[in-house]
């Protein structure tokens, strides 16, 4: 890259609707949290990329450059989450986003058949990694008196059908505590929102369709039932967060932004995730 181009990034970041404010992305090594990392530094901001996929959490680092740090964070480990989020004060001066992003799909399988363990592993992750979160990204907002709060839950959690039974408990579960904590830090100067993401093209979705690395097929079979007749892409999930991250949505508070091409409006779609053999699904396409 050259001196020239270089100068012309560096001032429309200086632009951007994000210009300066330092965010926490949990899951940001893969999917939508990659995909919004790199949104969030094109608009200005600062990013902590907060992942337990070390490898490609650096290799993001450095695709980003100064404007990123990484940080080793398993969202069920609270000194992680908290670690996170003081990686944030310490190399940026401050914490104003945290996109509270990372997932897996997790328990899949019949409810009379699920192993316990397999559920509170994905309540742990989903759910309580929202609230983890949410909790030490309020403590640093509460001194400073302002900042925005998001979570990603799912459509899942805005109806029932669409999402394993774990899952879908979990991202309900997402947008009660969204709704509850935005009541409790508004007076504070602090926003807190959730997306729900449709189907989205990710090695998570490609894996629950059969093959993590078969990123183009996932993108067909998502057109396919898209009521829109086209795919999601992690980049339309991170303009959603973009806006709930910018000063653009500051009237906005204790909202679900659902982003799924209409999906939840057009009734029921059969649901693929409880029935047959249990097993767990994870965002590298792990299966267990």
């Amino acid at each position: 890259m050259t001196d020239d181009h270089r100068d012309d990034r560096d001032d429309e970041a200086a632009r951007g609707r994000l210009a300066g404010r330092v965010c926490v992305i949990t899951g940001a090594a893969s999917g939508i949290g990659a995909g919004t990392a790199r949104t969030f530094v094109r608009e200005g901001a600062l990013v902590v990329v907060a992942d337990l996929q070390d490898d490609a959490g650096r290799a993001l680092v450095d695709e980003l450059g100064d404007s990123a740090r990484f940080a080793h964070c398993d969202v069920t480990v609270e000194d992680d989450v908290a670690a996170a989020v003081e990686t944030a004060v310490s190399e940026f001066g401050s914490l104003d986003v945290m996109f509270n992003n990372a997932g897996i799909v997790g328990a899949v399988g019949s409810i009379a058949q699920m192993p316990t363990e397999a559920w509170d592993n994905t309540i742990s992750i989903l759910l309580r990694g929202v609230f983890l979160g949410v909790k030490h990204a309020a403590r640093v907002m509460l001194e400073q008196g302002s900042g925005a709060i998001v979570n990603t839950s799912s459509t899942a959690g805005v109806m029932g059908g669409l999402g394993p039974h774990a899952y879908t408990a979990a991202k309900h579960g997402v947008i009660g505590l969204t709704k509850s904590t935005a009541n409790e830090l508004a007076p504070h100067g602090i926003r807190v929102n959730a997306i729900s993401p449709g189907n989205t093209v990710t090695t998570m979705t490609a894996s629950v369709m059969g093959d993590a690395s078969d990123i183009d097929n996932a993108g067909t079979r998502i057109a396919s039932t898209s009521p829109l007749g086209y795919a999601g892409f992690p980049e339309d999930i991170a303009n959603a967060a973009l806006y709930l991250a910018s000063d653009e949505s500051r009237y906005v508070t204790g909202h679900t932004l659902v982003v799924d091409a209409g999906q939840t409006s057009s009734g029921m779609v059969p649901n693929r995730f409880n029935s047959g053999s249990n097993r767990q699904i994870h965002e590298a396409g792990r299966t267990t």
